[in-house]
């Protein structure tokens, strides 16, 4: 124990949502006199919406300060030590300590810990190739990653932007980029965009896309980032081409940041995230949590292990770590796997297993696709979605559900997540009550008819 300043201490490795949310709750559950609480944080900002940057860059939110939930001076007013531009470079785990670096003086020094939080988050996935650390080419993981991104548009010559990637950070960000008035290239290595989604519905969001001005190029790999004189990006080249762009937005995705966490031998997945108990303890350590985007989840429908970056998760896992760091007791069961986006007015949501993660399961499954309205046919500005579901064979379980449509679309997928969690069959699914009205609905929500096919598919399976 911290037997200087006679309490506990909680170290905790992270600003943002799995951090602070850890370190407020443990703050809520401890108070000062029991326990001291330091926070470490290597950027400029906390507690912000990362979700919300490619909505910013896009200009549907107005200034950067309106995505940041509570300030570092917010903080520190509730009783937590947070300590900002400073990176932990080291976890001695047998010595029960951090060692960290001020960013701006290089000064270094130990920390003790009586509990540690790991929440450092993700990193965007960079491609080894020329030309990837380019002036003009950006990831959008921080909102320090975001201001360089709109002041890199800002100074931008021209007004081609190119997204190298077409999964929610690229969809996301071409429809910012369009928004901004930019001519916008998607080039992408599936045969469709949103590998999120089976391939069959990504080509519905590509048709979308294609339909607001965006050019998308499937099946291609880049192969390099092309700079001019200056050394700032010029174009992106594939094999067969080349694409000429002014600013360059990587959206190839993320990886758990756990390279404190691989040096200091903590039990890491096969994606390379943090393991942890249901309580979100590291697995063989009593007094070490993790949550966030650098774990692993239960899958709750496979019962695999995967790697999801989402806030709503990592807020979740931060309100059961410091609950449980601050001596009471929590647990975070697992997920479903359900995300919402959308790209201009198009929303595209999902729960559940694809075709290809039920394969992966040793599931077998009856997958159908039906086409519905958000509202009844006749009642004005209804309009058109297609709701793919999976059931499993014999049994009938709901697997997993797919939506793509316009207004009123993505957020129906919800009622699946219920059901998913629920462990419903298809054939349960049909009875659910679910609120009617023509501005609503037709009187069987696109959910229910897809689950009636997929019951019927699951009984003529037999």
């Amino acid at each position: 124990m911290n037997m200087s300043a006679g309490r506990e201490r909680l170290v905790v490795i992270g600003g943002d949502a799995a951090g602070m949310s850890a370190a407020s709750q443990a703050r809520r559950t401890k108070g000062p006199d029991e326990l001291e609480i330091v926070a470490f944080e290597r950027g400029h900002f906390t507690s912000y919406s990362a979700c919300g940057i490619p909505y910013w860059v896009g200009g549907d939110v107005g200034e950067r300060d309106e995505l940041i939930a509570r300030t570092p001076e917010e903080h520190r007013a509730r009783g937590i030590d947070l300590r900002m531009r400073t990176e932990v470079t080291r976890i001695d785990v047998a010595g029960g300590r951090v060692r960290a670096r001020d960013v701006d003086s290089g000064a270094e020094s130990w920390t003790s810990y009586d509990k540690l939080v790991i929440a450092t988050g993700a990193r965007p996935i960079r491609p080894d190739m020329p030309g990837a650390d380019a002036a003009g080419v950006h990831g959008v993981q921080t909102l320090d990653d975001g201001q360089a991104l709109i002041d890199s548009l800002t100074r931008a010559r021209g007004r081609r932007a190119v997204v190298v990637g077409a999964g929610y950070i690229g969809v996301e960000m071409a429809e910012a980029l369009i928004n901004r008035g930019y001519e916008v290239t998607v080039v992408n290595r599936g045969r469709e965009p949103m590998s999120t989604l089976d391939a069959d519905m990504g080509r519905l969001v590509r048709e979308a896309m294609e339909g607001m001005g965006i050019t998308m190029v499937n099946d291609a790999e880049v192969t390099k980032l092309l700079t001019g004189e200056d050394g700032r990006v010029r174009a992106v080249a594939t094999q067969d081409a080349e694409y000429p762009a002014d600013v360059v937005v990587l959206g190839i995705g993320v990886r758990p940041e756990t390279t404190l966490a691989r040096a200091a031998g903590l039990p890491l997945g096969a994606h390379g995230g943090l393991l942890t108990d249901l309580a979100m303890r590291v697995r063989g350590h009593e007094n070490i949590w993790a949550g966030g985007d650098c774990v692993e989840v239960l899958d709750l429908v496979s019962g695999q292990e995967r790697h999801i970056a989402l806030g709503t998760h990592a807020n979740k896992h931060g309100q059961v770590i410091g609950t449980n760091a601050g001596g009471g007791y929590a647990t975070f069961p697992g997920v479903v796997g359900t995300a919402v986006s959308k790209v201009c007015d198009l929303e595209i949501a999902r729960t559940g297993l694809r075709e290809k993660d039920a394969r992966r399961a040793g599931l077998q499954f009856e997958a159908v696709t039906i086409e519905s309205t958000s509202r009844a046919g006749y009642y004005p500005d209804s309009s058109p979605m297609t709701v793919k579901m999976l059931a499993e064979r014999r049994t009938g379980r709901l697997l997993g559900v797919q939506i793509v449509g316009r207004e009123g679309a993505g957020k129906r997928v919800d009622i699946a997540a219920v059901a998913l969690t629920a462990r419903m069959t298809v054939d349960q699914m049909t009875a659910l009550d679910l609120g009617y009205a023509p501005p609503f609905s037709p009187v069987w929500d696109p959910v229910l008819v897809a689950a009636r096919k997929a019951s019927r598919a699951v009984q003529q399976g037999f």
